[in-house]
């Protein structure tokens, strides 16, 4: 079996492949101190609930956060008794390499991203990715990541409105009623959602222009669904997508 993680600013995600389907997938908040010991007892209380047998031979891990890598590493290593792949070192290999700025290395998770929608879509194809940034990836026709954009979060920009502006509170992000809001926390919705909406729209029109050719754009992150409901933003949502393209990766490194 395959331990796929990926681990991103706020939280990091575990799947269990099995070569046809994920087993489970579990969810921990990301924090660089965590050690290999305190992941397994987290990882292993709750795989007990799934009644899965811990029968993992290989890892394969996603991270933009640097500095819990060698801590990944350690528990795989100590307790899977296996060398993890990383994607975004030399050692891990993808199918077609990125076509961006000599010297510049993409996110891992945004290479995942690119793999995982030529595997399943083909190529000309845009990915936005609601995490702690709000990322829209570009694959080519041949399936090379070609870069994309790089958006402030929703969920930090809430939190920068609330910590920057005393008077104003911290709210949930929820298509409001009424574009208009006739109350605080309905003007902070109104202002989040529709705003959102209007950058993604922008941005995806301004890349279809940029790219000269008809491309699909396909929703990933928590809050895909929320924002599909607003506008038809997206021609499908993906919730595995970064888990999926782990496993393409994955399965490539073993072949090559």
């Amino acid at each position: 079996m395959l331990l796929a993680i990926d681990c991103g600013n706020t939280n990091t995600v575990f799947s269990i492949w099995d070569g046809e389907k994920f087993l489970c997938t579990l969810r921990t908040s990301t924090h660089h101190a965590r050690t290999a010991d305190a992941y397994f007892t987290w990882f292993s209380t709750l795989i007990s609930h799934y009644k899965i047998e811990l029968a993992i031979t290989d890892v394969i891990i996603s991270s933009t956060v640097p500095r819990v890598v060698f801590n990944l590493r350690v528990f795989a290593d100590r307790f899977f008794n296996c060398r993890p792949l990383v994607v975004g070192k030399p050692e891990c290999k993808l199918p077609v390499t990125p076509r961006v700025d000599q010297g510049v290395q993409p996110g891992p998770d945004r290479l995942a991203n690119a793999v995982a929608a030529y595997d399943r879509h083909g190529g000309n194809v845009v990915v936005v990715d609601f995490g702690t940034a709000t990322n829209f990836d570009v694959v080519a026709e041949d399936g090379a990541y070609i870069g994309g954009v790089i958006a402030p979060g929703v969920n930090l920009s809430l939190e920068a409105l609330s910590s920057g502006a005393a008077a104003l509170p911290h709210v949930d992000i929820s298509q409001p009623d009424k574009v208009i809001g006739t109350n605080t926390v309905g003007c902070i919705q109104s202002g989040v959602f529709w705003g959102y909406t209007g950058l993604i729209e922008g941005i995806i029109a301004r890349i279809k222009a940029e790219y000269g050719t008809p491309m699909k754009v396909i929703g990933t992150g928590g809050l895909a669904p929320l924002f599909e409901k607003g506008d038809h933003l997206f021609d499908m949502i993906e919730d595995d997508l970064t888990m999926h393209g782990l496993t393409v990766i994955h399965a490539y490194n073993k072949e090559s």
